[in-house]
């Protein structure tokens, strides 16, 4: 990816991180001196490509719980048990894991209670390819960073 990107994209990337997004792209244009047309053509490029970026509610601030669900698979189902349980309303992530030889997925939730929580359990233990499940709760966040953005440019 790193060889895709022009010195203009670099700089325009820098701008934009630098900025946290909060820039024209008429103020880009006139701080780098490149057309208005092509850094409206590349910052929609690069904030689709490079970029995270995004407003979420928090939903610890309306009572809901994270969890995290580690989950062991069997019979090569782990991808396709993380995208069935995408479909659930509480669940935010799935991704595949590598490490501890038991756990092959991670699923992020949000729940209301204990019964909610025991009923998803209950029905992650029954799907096809599932060996088994444990959770693990998120108690308090201690602090959070944004990715480096050193790496790219």
């Amino acid at each position: 990816m790193h060889s895709q990107l022009s010195d203009v994209d670099r700089k325009m990337l820098r701008v934009l991180l630098d900025s946290k997004g909060a820039i024209t792209t008429h103020e880009i244009s006139q701080q780098l001196d490149i057309p208005l047309s092509t850094v409206q053509r590349r910052r929609k490029r690069l904030e689709e490509e490079y970029l995270i970026k995004f407003y979420s509610l928090d939903p610890m601030k309306f009572g809901f719980r994270r969890l995290d669900l580690l989950i062991y698979t069997k019979g090569g189902e782990t991808m396709d048990v993380g995208r069935e349980l995408l479909k659930r309303q509480e669940v935010t992530s799935a991704v595949r894991t590598i490490g501890e030889h038991t756990i092959d997925l991670r699923i992020e939730v949000f729940v209301k209670d204990n019964r909610v929580l025991l009923n998803l359990l209950e029905e992650v233990k029954a799907m096809k390819g599932v060996r088994d499940v444990i959770w693990t709760e998120v108690v308090e966040t201690i602090g959070r960073k944004n990715p480096p953005n050193h790496i790219v440019i």
